[in-house]
């Protein structure tokens, strides 16, 4: 029997981010032309496709070996403040966006909107500084 690759769950993960990166900015543009059942199923989506990240990034980080980044100098300074932020943020982001969703499910809109306006600039950012960590780590 072969063994599973488990460094491939990092392409998957950095998939998984820009994925749901795309699907967040569509669902805010979905509530802005005042489109809510789409608006609704958007980031329904992107909260599915964020958490088979966390799923698929727990099983890397559990069994694959870790790489370490190999820049240097002004660029390694700033790997680690993406990365800090990146870690710290997610780890924040996970109560806000069940938060905003409970709000928004249970159609209490004033609290949504309140919530939203914190998760979403959130959840923009771990996403988006997910992909860039990739990207710093494994193409550089």
């Amino acid at each position: 029997m072969l063994a599973f690759d488990y460094s491939i769950l990092a392409d998957v993960d950095a998939t998984l981010n820009a994925t749901a990166f795309v699907l967040i900015v569509a669902g805010l543009v979905a509530i802005k032309r005042g489109r809510e059942a789409l608006h609704k199923v958007l980031m329904l989506a992107a909260t599915a496709v964020s958490a088979a990240f966390l799923a698929c990034y727990l099983t890397y980080h559990f069994n694959a070996e870790p790489v370490k980044f190999g820049g240097e100098g002004a660029i390694r300074t700033i790997y680690y403040v993406i990365l800090i932020s990146h870690i710290f943020l997610a780890v924040v982001q996970v109560p806000l966006i069940l938060g905003t969703i409970w709000h928004g499910v249970k159609d209490n809109r004033a609290k949504h909107r309140k919530w939203a306006k914190i998760t979403a600039p959130i959840w923009l950012y771990v996403s988006i500084t997910g992909v860039v960590i990739y990207v710093m780590l494994y193409w550089t």
